[in-house]
């Protein structure tokens, strides 16, 4: 009886040992390498990276870097515009010439046709008409138009609409629709 409590304490002593040794081992020593268990499957093989530091030399690249291509509103519908053709240097000699002065925007056209307003005499607010086709729009100051144009004012023979993409406004006339 005596020899067995012997072994059973001996036991006892050496899964001691070996649970503070695991414990020791897990938390309080820095692991070499880190195994990290992933859901991609057994086929999955994890890139060999011997020095994951952040290179800063790539994120100083990007924040200098500066977009060289053509400018334009990825939410307007409006067509690009014609890429411009590169100028041949000529070989004779330029006199001083004043530059060119730049060409201003095209006039801005609105593809609908105004036609008509009418003001609630309870309410105040104006409406005024447009159509397309067979389309007819009816909208109020501050609406859109066609998802381009936004109804600035309303007068009694024009109405004045403001592209939504460039800013710029222009003032359309009242006609007749086509029949």
């Amino acid at each position: 009886m005596k020899r067995r409590n012997q072994i059973a304490t001996g036991m006892f002593v050496a899964m001691m040992l070996l649970f503070c040794f695991i414990i020791y081992r897990n938390y309080f020593q820095q692991p070499g390498a880190v195994i990290v268990a992933t859901a991609a499957g057994p086929g999955f093989v994890p890139l060999p990276v011997e020095n994951p530091a952040l290179r800063t030399d790539l994120l100083d690249r990007l924040k200098n870097f500066q977009y060289q291509g053509p400018r334009r509103n990825i939410f307007s519908t409006a067509p690009l515009p014609a890429p411009q053709k590169p100028v041949q240097p000529t070989t004779m000699p330029v006199t001083a010439m004043p530059p060119p002065q730049p060409a201003g925007p095209p006039p801005l056209v609105v593809p609908a046709t105004f036609f008509g307003h009418s003001t609630d005499r309870s309410s105040g607010q104006s409406r005024a008409f447009f159509s397309q086709g067979d389309d007819v729009y009816v909208l109020g100051l501050g609406d859109v138009l066609m998802n381009r144009f936004r109804l600035v004012q309303i007068g009694e023979t024009t109405a004045e609409l403001e592209e939504l993409a460039s800013g710029r406004r222009t003032t359309v006339n009242m006609e007749r629709p086509a029949s």
